[in-house]
């Protein structure tokens, strides 16, 4: 296990519109407001064509080769993530979201691109003081967390 200390900051309502992508969307406003580092919640409806990253095709195949699904129509979805600076300094929104519609849910990261259907509501929690930072990992190809 690996961990750093942090405090804290400022927190925001946020309410993302019709269309909008999430990640590019929040990247863009934790860029905008000085947001190095957050944690956050989110709840709303995912649109038709958004897109997941749902698991590896093989639990430990090496490279690991994403599998991604397709949101066949709008799903009510709920999640979470962390924000934290990549080795550039931007902002990388790292979220796991869960999709349902009826009896059937879905659940995986947003990186390929979910798109808001009418409404998501966000409320992004600011990490101060945080030393952690997204690093490209050779083994596994992922931006893994140091903190």
């Amino acid at each position: 296990m690996l961990f750093s200390e942090a405090k804290q900051g400022r927190t925001f309502i946020i309410r993302l519109e019709d269309e909008e992508v999430v990640h590019e969307t929040l990247e863009n406003f934790a860029g905008e407001q000085g947001i190095k580092a957050a944690s956050l919640i989110i709840l709303g409806g995912a649109d038709k064509g958004s897109k997941l990253i749902v698991g590896p095709q093989q639990s430990r195949g090496v490279p690991v080769m994403p599998m991604e699904h397709e949101l066949y129509d709008v799903h009510e979805v709920t999640g979470t993530g962390t924000i934290f600076p990549d080795e550039e300094g931007n902002p990388a929104l790292h979220l796991h979201m869960a999709c349902g519609r009826e009896e059937n849910t879905v659940t995986g990261c947003i990186r390929r691109g979910v798109k808001v259907w009418h409404v998501m509501e966000v409320v992004m929690f600011e990490i101060i003081t945080a030393s952690a930072v997204r690093k490209p990992d050779s083994e596994t190809g992922f931006k893994l967390l140091v903190p």
